[in-house]
């Protein structure tokens, strides 16, 4: 790890997830922040948007909603995806993951949008940092 490659993967979740980013100890970390973050999320090729599609499909697919909790938000805290579109996505997306997990996907994009819009308008809890 360089310190260089260190700061371009801070930076580069800092702007996936839409909150500061610090820092943080243990390998794993490290591996997250220097690979994932530094090298793959910052290849050319895919945009931004074209990444998080990617990773909402996959991640609906599997049934990890815990991390959609995280993807979802940040998709539309960094515009790039709009409630519109994310509620066509759980449409498409249910066809091919199944029914109850795409009920799921849909019932979760409507409840972190809701929250979204408190935000918004300064009625809720900022985003996690």
């Amino acid at each position: 790890m360089t310190d260089e490659r260190r700061q371009r993967g801070l930076e580069m979740m800092a702007q996936v997830y839409g909150w500061e980013v610090r820092d943080g100890p243990g390998d794993f970390f490290g591996i997250t922040v220097d690979h994932l973050f530094a090298d793959i999320w910052s290849r050319p090729g895919l945009s931004m948007r074209d990444r998080r599609l990617l990773l909402v499909g996959v991640l609906a697919a599997k049934g990890l909603n815990d991390v959609l909790d995280i993807q979802i938000p940040a998709a539309l805290g960094n515009d790039e995806l709009t409630a519109g579109e994310l509620r066509e996505i759980a449409i498409f997306l249910t066809h091919y993951i199944g029914w109850p997990l795409g009920a799921k996907l849909s019932v979760q994009i409507d409840t972190l949008i809701a929250a979204h819009e408190k935000r918004q308008a300064g009625q809720g809890p900022a985003a996690p940092r």
